[in-house]
């Protein structure tokens, strides 16, 4: 999962990042460098108030930028748990009664930056009646595509 970002020169001498595919999303840097290694945790919180507020996540469009930001794997994850329970029509209360767990559990379990465990997701895909699937890509370095930092959830566990 990637989306596209937009650097903007700003007029107090930043470079302002936006995302055109999630609004609210934006950050900035004194430099190019430093706006982009901002960008990754600038998604990852706007990405965590769309699921607290109960909205649906953008999905990164086909729209090719010169430069791109990665969803870390453990986020993503927590993203399609997400999408999943929107689709199900099951609240977090609900997926806490399947788990037998207790609400801040699940708070953390959709938490953008807490590093739950695969086994914790699995189990939450699983009372969703789904099954959590990994897969391993080749990185391409094309000249005009950028790969930057990802997010490095907390040590924590749910």
């Amino acid at each position: 999962m990637e989306y596209s970002v937009t650097l903007t020169k700003d007029d107090n001498d930043t470079v302002l990042v936006t995302f055109p595919d999630v609004e609210g999303a934006v950050t900035f840097g004194d430099t190019i460098e430093e706006a982009l290694t901002r960008a990754p945790e600038a998604l990852a919180t706007i990405l965590e108030a769309y699921i607290k507020d109960r909205r649906p996540i953008p999905p990164p469009s086909a729209r090719r930028t010169k430069y791109r930001v990665t969803v870390p794997a453990l986020i993503e994850a927590k993203i399609r748990l997400y999408e999943a329970m929107r689709a199900a029509k099951v609240g977090k209360a609900e997926l806490g009664r399947r788990l037998d767990w207790h609400p801040p559990q699940v708070d953390r379990l959709l938490a953008m930056t807490h590093g739950s465990k695969l086994d914790q997701l699995e189990a939450a895909f699983g009372a969703l009646g789904k099954r959590l699937v990994v897969g391993v890509e080749d990185v391409t370095a094309a000249p005009t595509r950028r790969r930057i930092a990802k997010v490095r959830p907390s040590r924590r566990t749910a």
